[in-house]
């Protein structure tokens, strides 16, 4: 009985996850098509019709994994030895997603050096100050248990756009060394009315808070690296997720969530980290 508890569960997760995926991408080709009625004319070409299966193939999987990880999440935080004196990287995850959603971006994080690694979990039914409260909280216990001034942010999606508002309205800047987002909507996404959260509302495109965040003044010595997919299923549109005083990096081939498992975006998100950017192309 227990099995079959199971592999229902898991089944419904698996339908979900592709009729998350094939909404968000046919969103978005709605969108781009009308904005370039060119594009009608090769959708079905085998180029594109490829294209389109292996995103939506990759997204599957990766949210699926990603969902799968969860209940890790909602257990008692581990303490973890960290060294003294090392510049700690605090990971801030997505909407709807929870600490454990960092597990493979750790382990690259890991493999590359950086081994002071942080996570929490930022409640989705929680205002956009509560949460960038708990992450300045947060800040500030790893600064004075490391005895380090900076600590580095990394935040994927809302976790980046959390990072921001820390950065550029909550009296951040001097405490932050490098801080990298990750396909975060930075001026809203079309799609985030369907969040029906109190932080869906604030990442609607033009709302009040992503007005106060535009117009606030960009920290003196801010290393800011903004990484995001021209294929983004989530961002609507994908140059919401650009900030012009940022270090942009666009990469391809790749969905939302892909940004935190596909070694390209592990590769950019490590060079923005190690302050060895890479611009636009």
């Amino acid at each position: 009985m227990t099995l079959w508890i199971l592999y229902i569960l898991l089944t419904a997760l698996l339908l979900v996850d592709i009729v998350v995926v094939v909404l968000s991408y046919s969103m978005c080709w709605y969108e781009y098509a009308n904005a370039n009625p060119q594009l009608m004319q090769q959708r079905f070409s085998t180029r594109n019709l490829l294209m389109t299966g292996s995103l939506m193939l990759q997204e599957l999987v990766f949210n699926y994994l990603t969902v799968l990880s969860m209940p890790f999440g909602l257990l008692p935080q581990r303490k973890t030895a960290l060294t003294p004196g090392e510049t700690p990287v605090l990971l801030l995850h997505g909407l709807f997603n929870n600490r454990a959603s960092w597990f493979w971006f750790k382990l690259a994080l890991r493999r590359h050096g950086f081994q002071n690694l942080v996570t929490m979990n930022l409640s989705s039914w929680h205002t956009e100050e509560r949460l960038t409260e708990l992450v300045a909280k947060r800040v500030d216990e790893l600064r004075h248990s490391l005895g380090v001034d900076r600590v580095h942010l990394v935040g994927h999606s809302m976790g980046g756009v959390i990072a921001r508002n820390y950065l550029q309205l909550r009296g951040g800047a001097a405490k932050i060394d490098r801080c990298v987002s990750l396909g975060s909507p930075h001026a809203g996404s079309k799609l985030a009315p369907f969040a029906l959260t109190p932080l869906g509302q604030v990442l609607v495109p033009n709302s009040p808070f992503l007005k106060r965040l535009a117009e606030a003044p960009i920290p003196e010595n801010a290393r800011m690296t903004c990484i995001y997919s021209s294929k983004d299923n989530m961002i609507l549109p994908v140059e919401s997720a650009r900030l012009p005083w940022a270090e942009n990096v666009i990469l391809d081939g790749m969905g939302h969530t892909g940004l935190i498992y596909r070694r390209s975006a592990l590769k950019a998100a490590i060079a923005g980290l190690q302050d060895k950017p890479r611009h636009d192309t």
